[in-house]
């Protein structure tokens, strides 16, 4: 197995349209998946306390998984809707790698964003934060894998 695993296809067809769309685009379509984040399911809602936030991230994030059937992975966040970009990312993680397998998951480069063409739309803070993202969700992953 090589180094960098290639991504997902789901995950590859996202970073590829990114990377070739015009620049206003790419924010465009930043913002579109951050409208596609699915709400919280009732029970997270109710129970914050299984949320695990991700202290890295200026804005205030939160993500949980959950063993599916099959051995995939469902994925919940929770972002608020005054962080576009962040949700943004966040919209484009669950439609990329939800139900996806543990090992698919944890494969993923850990600075895959940055194929994307975001470094000249966002601030390098908020980059750091994607990538702290990725890492939380990682470290969720192997926990769960772990504890199944």
């Amino acid at each position: 197995m090589t180094d960098a695993a290639p991504l997902p296809e789901k995950l590859q067809s996202i970073v590829s349209l990114f990377k070739s769309a015009p620049k206003p685009l790419r924010l465009q379509a930043l913002l579109e998946y951050s409208k596609k984040l699915p709400p919280l399911p009732e029970k997270y809602v109710e129970h914050p306390e299984f949320l695990q936030p991700v202290p890295e991230c200026a804005s205030p994030f939160f993500l949980v998984t959950e063993q599916a059937e099959g051995g995939g992975v469902n994925l919940y966040f929770k972002v608020p809707e005054e962080a576009p970009t962040v949700r943004g990312y966040a919209g484009i993680l669950h439609e990329a790698l939800n139900g996806e397998s543990p090992e698919t998951i944890l494969n993923i480069p850990d600075q895959f964003y940055m194929d994307m063409g975001l470094t000249e739309l966002i601030t390098p803070m908020r980059l750091r934060g994607m990538g702290a993202i990725l890492m939380r969700l990682k470290n969720e992953v192997r926990e769960g894998a772990a504890g199944a």
